[in-house]
């Protein structure tokens, strides 16, 4: 089998790459008709079940008529981009999956831009036809005009287009006619791809990701562009930095089907992970021995958003993580910016704490959640953005949102969005709903999403990607409301929260245990009140009639990790442990908190 494809399945978050790569898997006989594979096979990382979106790019390779093809699973989500970046240096060509119904998307826009820089050619599917109200030749026609506003070469205009359902498993070359299986598709890909190059020379590799193994330790994954790569081969690492290390290769693997499969030697444009290597990063060529030569490097968009992240040292740390020093923290973090490109680490001027840059709340959000489930424990200040100077002016980064939502909703999302400096730049009807386009510093997302939620009963669909930096803003509101803080410590008790019940909305319930400084609920009013949740009914002899009614408290409001992060304000923070995620004031005590904030007014004025 020499013919080989590389090709690469981008599109916006939740438009079916997973479900149609399950598909191609399922075609290509991958499992035996009594094996039950599940859904959203690639999709294996527990994070990645439980939200339904990609976040790890992900090979897999099939047969089909004698052509081996590679396939790679790429997120949709813009905070991801680090990772379609890298990956696309493997592809020759793409799949641009594109929802009938929702059409291009704010990331169907931003991962295609990055596969037309690298000079990539598409094939266009057109997914999700068997939707109500769906238009699947307008879609087709909105990916053209896509397309030339990225300014693709003829070649790339060129695109064939294939429509079908994933989910229902068919595909063909007209929407009208239903087909049986995505044989129309495979098809394509053999016909419209040209096979892998091999180009001859001496062997050129670079590493595009880092894959772990508790069996084999860390493995470098790229695709060999130049020459072979064979077992027990004595290879040079050329660094990022020029630097030249020597390595041996101890074993190789080429991927097949979900798994790998050792083999002796690997030619130019086949996928392979290499075993042996020691030390080494993405971005790093695997070259000749004696003749090394660099490929150019991975280049990565730069973070937008930065995070403190430190040490939890409430009251309560230490209770329910096994890594809780700044040691542990440390490290950890400096070993993910080893795999995740868009990640950066910087040092700062307390030994406890580290400035942590992402290319978004929720790309910041995964990294910590899966901190807290591998039993760390810390402590995360308020998401800000990356302020730059530009010719002498003051920017910022801005976003393109969208918001999908009811025609009787729009004027209350346009009104939010104004509120937090966004811009309206279009809007136009989009089946029973209407379509809002807006030009948004990034401030002005964060907190954005509950606001809209909550404003639209929870049928607005809310997307963005990063567009370029412009001059700043100015003040952008934050929140409205204050905050109620517990005055002590102790296990809040439902006769107290009943009798506060008016002041607010509460983030705890009845035999929540917590300290003094913690953020317990949201003020009806814009300051902070602290008060006493943890006071228990004195218990007497006498009784007076009524004195006993039963208490009707109304539910606490359950954070997830983002909504939390998008809550708290710059004198917070939120402390994430194994089993819990709590909001806090940075200073716990009352009267060092009144102390600060005297002393701050009086340097203001």
């Amino acid at each position: 089998m020499n013919s080989i494809r590389n090709i690469a399945i981008i599109a916006h978050v939740d438009h079916g790459k997973t479900t149609l790569v399950d598909k191609i898997l399922k075609q290509c006989s991958l499992f035996r008709d009594n094996q039950e594979s599940g859904e959203l096979i690639m999709d294996s990382n527990d994070l990645e079940r439980e939200r339904g979106i990609t976040i790890f790019s992900k090979n897999a390779s099939v047969n089909y008529k004698d052509v081996k093809i590679n396939i790679i699973d790429t997120p949709g989500h813009s905070d991801f981009g680090g990772e379609v970046e890298r990956v696309l240096n493997m592809a020759d060509g793409v799949l641009l999956l594109v929802d009938a119904f929702e059409g291009p998307m704010p990331q169907t826009r931003f991962v295609l831009t990055k596969a037309l820089e690298r000079g990539l050619k598409a094939i266009v599917v057109v997914n999700k036809v068997d939707k109500p109200n769906c238009t699947p030749e307008e879609t087709n026609e909105a990916v053209f005009d896509l397309f030339c506003k990225l300014d693709a070469t003829e070649a790339q205009l060129g695109f064939p287009t294939i429509y079908g359902s994933s989910k229902n498993g068919w595909m063909s070359d007209d929407w009208k006619k239903p087909t049986t299986d995505i044989s129309a598709l495979l098809d394509k890909i053999i016909e419209y791809f040209p096979p892998a190059p091999q180009h001859e020379g001496t062997l050129q590799m670079q590493i595009t990701s880092i894959d772990y193994s508790s069996y084999t330790g860390k493995n470098a994954v790229g695709r060999v562009y130049r020459g072979v790569i064979k077992e027990g081969q004595p290879i040079s690492i050329v660094r990022r930095d020029g630097k030249i290390d020597k390595a041996r290769v101890k074993e190789l693997y080429t991927f097949e089907g979900l798994g790998r499969k050792r083999t002796d030697e690997v030619k130019a444009g086949d996928i392979c992970a290499v075993f042996g290597i020691e030390k080494f990063d993405i971005g790093d060529t695997i070259a000749d021995f004696e003749t090394p030569e660099g490929l150019p490097t991975i280049n990565v968009d730069e973070p937008t958003m930065n995070m403190l992240f430190t040490i939890n040292n409430s009251p309560f740390f230490g209770k329910e993580g096994k890594f809780v020093t700044s040691r542990h923290v440390r490290e950890r973090l400096f070993r993910e910016t080893e795999k995740n490109l868009a990640l950066r680490v910087e040092e700062t001027a307390s030994p406890d704490a580290l400035l942590v840059y992402g290319r978004g709340i929720l790309h910041l959000s995964i990294l910590i959640e899966t901190m807290r489930r591998e039993g760390y424990e810390l402590q995360v200040g308020q998401p800000k953005v990356i302020v730059k100077e530009i010719e002498g002016v003051k920017c910022e980064p801005y976003e393109v949102l969208t918001v999908d939502c009811p025609e009787e909703a729009s004027s209350k999302a346009i009104h939010i969005v104004t509120q937090h400096k966004g811009e309206l730049t279009v809007m136009e009807p989009k089946g029973d709903y209407q379509h809002l386009e807006f030009n948004i510093p990034s401030r002005g997302i964060i907190g954005l999403r509950n606001q809209m939620l909550t404003a639209t009963a929870g049928e607005a669909i809310i997307a963005h990607r990063f567009d370029k930096y412009q001059p700043y803003k100015g003040n952008i509101p934050g929140r409205i409301a204050g905050v109620l803080i517990a005055m002590e410590r102790g296990v809040g008790t439902a006769y107290s929260i009943d009798k506060l019940q008016d002041r607010g909305r509460f983030f705890v319930e009845p035999g929540e245990e917590m300290y003094a400084g913690q953020i317990i609920g949201e003020h009806i009013r814009p300051d902070d009140l602290v008060i006493n949740i943890c006071k228990a009914k004195q218990l007497t002899n006498m009784r007076a009639s009524g004195s006993d009614t039963a208490v009707a408290l109304a539910p606490k409001i359950v954070f997830s990790l983002e909504e939390a992060l998008e809550y708290i304000q710059e004198d917070e923070y939120v402390e994430v442990t194994p089993k819990s995620i709590r909001m806090r004031k940075i200073i716990l005590d009352e009267n060092e908190r009144k102390r600060r904030e005297k002393q701050t007014a009086e340097v203001e004025t």
